[in-house]
């Protein structure tokens, strides 16, 4: 994990003006929200290897099933996710195990970031500050 400065830390937004702006940016948010916290996510690459800017955010008011909700940006940072080539040797088979374990562990959650990476990572952050400040 590779934390990036930004100027959009601690920064306070309606969620629906987020997803506006973000969103035809290549931006989604992550699987892995619950009701008061989740993720803007953008894949830098996925050889091998999924490269992601993740823009946490939390709720300050509301929760983030409720329309309207507001929330407060966090750091910015890049994550690597290495996942294992080939089939899973621990996998069970059979209809109602496939539908639970449908997915993989990575085989290395936190891999290195490649400096091209990082400097994607960085530019694709400016370019969301330069959506984001002139909006509030």
């Amino acid at each position: 994990m590779v934390p990036i400065e930004s100027t959009i830390e601690n920064t306070i937004f309606s969620l629906y003006v987020l997803e506006e702006l973000l969103k035809p940016e290549g931006f989604v948010i992550g699987s892995s929200w619950d009701y008061d916290s989740g993720y803007f996510d953008y894949l830098i690459d996925n050889k091998d290897t999924y490269y992601f800017l993740r823009i946490p955010f939390y709720a300050v008011a509301g929760s983030l099933d409720y329309p309207g909700v507001t929330v407060r940006v966090d750091k910015p940072f890049l994550l690597a996710h290495q996942y294992q080539k080939g089939n899973d040797e621990t996998a069970e088979s059979g209809a109602l195990s496939g539908a639970v374990n449908q997915f993989q562990s990575p085989s290395n959650p936190d891999a290195d970031l490649p400096p091209e990476y990082i400097n994607m990572g960085k530019d694709m952050v400016k370019k969301m500050e330069g959506l984001l400040i002139p909006s509030r």
